[in-house]
C-alpha cells in the first residue's frame, strides 16, 4: 500500500506538471500569433510618405535627358576619335613617302627638284592640319561631356538631399511607430502577466492549481521572452524594471512567508505535547515517518547507536528512536492497545492487527 502510494504521488506529480507545461505551450503559441497580429493595429510608416515625388521625379527627368545628351556627345566623340585614326593613319602613310622621296632625291642629287620638295611638304602639312583639326573638335565634345557630368552630380546631390530629408522624417516617424505598437502589445502582455502572479499567489494551492500554474508560466514567458523580439530600444527598461519589481515583490513575499513560519513553528512548539499531536495530519505523518523527522519540530529523531549507554545497546531496531522526540517532546511511538505492537503515534491504524490508533496520538499512551 506504501509503495502504491509513492507511486501515485509520483504519477500524480508529473501529470500536474505536464498539464501546466502542456498549457503553457498552446498559450504561448496562441500569444505570439495574436502578437504578430497586432502590427496591424498602426500604419507602418515607409520612405516613400515622406518624399516630394513630383520633385524628385523633376530631378529624374533631367537625369534622364542628360545622360541621353552624354549618349550622344559620347557617340560623336566615338565618331572623332576614328577620324582621328584614320587621319593620322594617312599622315604616318604620307610622310613615310615624303621620308622616302627625299631620301631619293638625296642620292640623286637633282636641284631641279626643290618645287616639288615645297609641294610635298605642304602637302604633308595638310595631312597634319586636319589631325590637327579633329583634336580640337574631339577635346570640344569632352568638354560638353564634362559639363553634362558635372551638371548630372549636382542633380544627384539634390536627390540624395532630397532623399536624406524623407529618411529623416521617416525614423522619426518609426520611432514613434515602434513606441505605439510595443505599447499597444505591452497593453496586451501586462494585464495577462499581473493575472499570471494573482493566480500563482492566490491558487497555488487550489485543487486545480497546475491550471493556474501553467497560466503563470505563459505569463511569465510572455512578458520576458515574448516580448524580446518587438522590444524597441528603450522597451528594455520596461522590461528590466518590472523584472526588479517582481523580484523585490517576490523576496519581500517569500521572507515574510518563511518568517511566519518560522514564528509558528516557535508557537506551535510552546503548546503542549497533547495538542501539537492532535493536529499532525495523516499526510506530513506519512512523510515524517518515511524521512524519519518529528512531525511538529521537524529535527531528525533517529539516534546513532553510540548516542546510547553501552548497556542499553541490544539488537532491537526500536532502540534506535525514542518513543518522544527528544528536542520537542511530542509522542512518536506508542503500543497499539489491541495487540500491543509499537506503532507510529500519529497514523491512523495498528501495522499488525489494523486496528484504529486515533486515541494513541495523545502523547503518553
Amino acid at each position: 500500500m506504501e509503495l502504491n502510494s509513492k507511486k501515485l504521488e509520483r504519477t500524480s506529480r508529473i501529470v500536474h506538471y505536464s498539464i501546466s507545461t502542456i498549457l503553457a505551450l498552446f498559450l504561448i503559441l496562441l500569444s505570439n500569433r495574436i502578437i504578430d497580429d497586432l502590427d496591424t493595429a498602426a500604419t507602418r510608416p515607409e520612405t516613400a510618405h515622406f518624399e516630394d515625388h513630383t520633385k524628385l521625379a523633376d530631378l529624374n527627368n533631367k537625369i534622364s535627358e542628360i545622360n541621353i545628351d552624354i549618349e550622344n556627345l559620347s557617340a560623336k566623340k566615338s565618331t572623332i576619335e576614328h577620324t582621328i585614326a584614320a587621319a593620322r593613319e594617312n599622315y604616318t602613310n604620307e610622310k613615310q613617302s615624303f621620308d622616302n622621296w627625299v631620301q631619293t632625291r638625296k642620292t640623286l642629287g637633282s636641284p631641279d627638284k626643290d618645287q616639288e620638295v615645297i609641294k610635298r611638304a605642304k602637302k604633308l602639312d595638310e595631312f597634319y592640319k586636319v589631325e590637327e583639326d579633329w583634336r580640337a573638335q574631339l577635346n570640344v565634345r569632352q568638354l560638353e561631356i564634362d559639363a553634362k557630368l558635372k551638371q548630372q552630380e549636382e542633380i544627384q546631390n539634390l536627390i540624395f538631399q532630397e532623399t536624406q530629408a524623407a529618411e529623416k522624417e521617416y525614423y522619426k516617424e518609426l520611432k514613434k511607430y515602434d513606441l505605439k505598437v510595443f505599447l499597444i502589445r505591452l497593453l496586451f502582455v501586462g494585464p495577462i502577466l499581473v493575472l499570471g502572479i494573482f493566480f500563482f499567489v492566490r491558487f497555488r494551492r487550489h485543487k486545480y492549481s497546475p491550471l493556474f500554474f501553467g497560466f503563470t508560466l505563459f505569463s511569465l514567458y510572455a512578458f520576458f521572452f515574448g516580448l524580446v523580439p518587438y522590444l524597441p530600444s528603450y522597451g528594455g527598461y520596461v522590461r528590466y524594471a518590472v523584472g526588479v519589481i517582481l523580484s523585490i515583490g517576490i523576496g519581500y513575499y517569500a521572507i515574510k512567508t518563511i518568517r511566519q513560519f518560522i514564528e509558528q513553528k516557535q508557537a506551535e512548539l510552546k503548546v503542549s505535547t497533547e495538542e501539537r499531536a492532535k493536529n499532525v495530519q495523516t499526510d506530513i505523518a506519512e512523510k515524517a515517518l518515511e524521512n524519519h523527522f518529528c512531525p511538529s519540530c521537524g529535527k531528525d529523531f533517529l539516534i546513532k547507536k553510540w548516542e546510547f549507554p553501552f548497556k542499553n545497546v541490544d539488537n532491537d531496531s526500536y532502540k534506535l528512536v525514542t518513543d518522544f522526540c527528544r528536542h520537542c517532546g511530542l509522542v512518536l511511538f506508542s503500543n497499539c492497545s489491541a495487540c500491543g505492537n509499537k506503532n507510529f503515534a500519529h497514523l491512523p491504524f495498528c501495522s499488525s492487527c489494523g486496528a484504529k490508533t486515533t486515541g494513541s496520538k495523545l502523547a503518553g499512551k
